[in-house]
């Protein structure tokens, strides 16, 4: 089992990040059949946001670099993910982040998926942030 130790203020910060995660989840599922574009925006939110709290959560050098530099995540998720998939021992994580950031390239800022191919994604995001919340559980 993973030790996992941290102050009440970071406890608060992995808090609020399950919390916005949770909640674009909820609203990229909502927007799936109607506006593909926002939805996958809200997906890769969540996503981005259960990366955060988990190598947060987890101490990672990545969460520890955010901070030093001002909270500037953009160059770190990748290698976030790679290292909260390590971590834990789930190396389908780095897929899960692969397909989110699908989501934010092709989804988003291209417009070139279409509801059906979201909604095929949906579910590796879901698992980001299940695992995002199973952890914080744990505390």
């Amino acid at each position: 089992m993973l030790h996992i130790g941290f102050g009440d203020v970071l406890q608060e910060e992995v808090l609020r990040r399950v919390g916005l995660a949770e909640r674009f989840l909820a609203e990229g599922r909502e927007l799936v059949d109607r506006d593909p574009v926002q939805a996958s925006e809200k997906l890769y939110k969540a996503a981005e946001e259960a990366v955060k709290a988990l190598a947060t959560a987890l101490n990672l050098p990545e969460a520890k670099k955010a901070v030093e530099s001002g909270s500037r995540w953009s160059k770190l998720l990748e290698r976030a993910a790679q290292s909260i998939a390590k971590a834990l021992k789930v190396k389908e994580l780095v897929l899960w982040w692969d397909t989110a950031f699908k989501l934010y390239v092709d989804g988003f800022h291209k417009a070139k998926l279409d509801s059906d191919s979201v909604r095929e994604r949906y579910e590796y995001i879901e698992a980001m942030v299940n695992i995002a919340k199973k952890v914080m559980q744990k505390r």
